[in-house]
């Protein structure tokens, strides 16, 4: 839920209580009076639980009812309908973490799709409005548009008040820990991609995408020490891998995800790149999500499940020895609706559901926990 954010380096802070527009100065807002702890020490308690929900690939394809549907008559688009249905969800959520697959073009483009993307640059403004805190941005397409256009979309998230990891404007930045203050909860974020679709990183700057060599996640590993390190109580780790269109994860994935959950610094895992929705899994204690499917996206590849998709929503509460733990895990089916000239993503219908929950639970997570729900 957009609350206010700031950015301070590569720390974001996510104000506990506000509007859903971003303050001036959001170290200026009043304490709220609801609380006596605020209104005698000028600081909010530390919550004892926070709720985490995050959403699949975001990659705009041109030519086609979604872009189509988005363009204003001023030749400028407005995606704000296309997550309209779901973005109640997002906006309840104290966290929502997206991944925004592609790069933004400049305001007016020229703007390109598949296979090489850079895209209107008004999605940033919908995931905003939508009310999304934080972006992974590592994925096989992020140098699609070249260095340039990797600094433009961490410039245009910036500006909505986004923050982001897995992708970098120097090499100062590729070091320094994303930790987002969830009303006094800090949650450090890490991600990475398998791929950069043969674009060699920028010489001299090839720390600027979170490359890993599945199922060898060892720069994910390192950048959640960081966190950890940091101060952060809970580390999300966005791993954008490994083979398109197939809802069963790949061995190297599954090893890569079980090799983040075994490090005591990473405490949920989020996939993306499939297209698919993947299986959820508890994983001696701790959820991974392998693959959360397309959440804006309009494929021209048909026989594909690719306009299934799931919402995940953690609740992490507060143990009596001060750590942070996921006490709730559910899943909420979506579905891409794709109809004249109009795209917008919903709540699943009850065919689309029973498909989708029958993915999810592929592993035995509704046995252990997971809750499939309507919303």
């Amino acid at each position: 839920m957009r609350r206010g954010a700031a950015v301070l380096g590569a720390v974001l802070l996510l104000a506990a209580c506000g509007g859903d527009d971003p303050p001036d100065d959001p170290a200026a807002d009043p304490p709220s009076s609801s609380s006596s702890a605020t209104a005698t020490t000028g600081t909010p308690p530390t919550p004892e639980s926070f709720t985490l929900v995050a959403t699949g690939d975001v990659l705009v394809h041109q030519d086609r009812a979604l872009a189509a549907g988005a363009r204003q008559d001023d030749g400028s688009y407005d995606f704000s309908a296309v997550l309209a249905p779901v973005a109640p969800m997002i906006e309840a959520a104290d966290l929502a973490i997206c991944h925004l697959e592609t790069p933004v073009a400049p305001a007016g483009g020229p703007y390109r799709g598949y296979p090489s993307f850079a895209v209107q640059p008004e999605i940033v403004d919908a995931l905003a409005g939508a009310g999304y805190d934080q972006c992974s941005t590592a994925s096989n397409h992020s140098l699609d548009d070249g260095f340039d256009g990797l600094v433009r979309t961490l410039d245009d998230l910036d500006a909505a008040g986004i923050g982001h990891a897995g992708t970098y404007r120097t090499q100062a930045d590729s070091l320094e820990p994303r930790i987002l203050d969830v009303g006094g909860v800090r949650v450090g974020h890490v991600a990475g991609t398998f791929s950069t679709n043969g674009v060699p990183l920028p010489a001299g700057a090839e720390w600027s995408v979170d490359v890993v060599g599945v199922p060898d996640v060892t720069p994910m590993l390192e950048a959640a020490a960081r966190a950890r390190a940091a101060g952060a109580d809970v580390v999300v780790a966005s791993l954008h891998c490994c083979l398109e269109y197939d809802d069963e994860p790949t061995a190297a994935q599954d090893e890569a995800v079980r090799a983040l959950l075994a490090s005591p610094d990473v405490d949920l895992v989020l996939g993306h790149h499939a297209h698919v929705v993947q299986p959820f899994e508890l994983i001696e204690g701790e959820w991974a999500a392998f693959g959360l499917g397309n959440h804006i996206a309009e494929h021209a590849t048909r026989g594909y499940d690719t306009e299934d998709s799931v919402l995940a929503r953690f609740t992490f509460t507060r143990g009596d020895d001060g750590r942070f733990t996921v006490t709730a895990a559910e899943a909420v089916p979506l579905q891409i609706v794709v109809g004249e000239g109009a795209v917008t993503v919903q709540p699943a219908d009850a065919e689309t559901a029973a498909r989708v929950a029958t993915v999810l639970d592929a592993r035995g997570a509704v046995a252990t926990g997971l809750g499939i729900v309507p919303g």
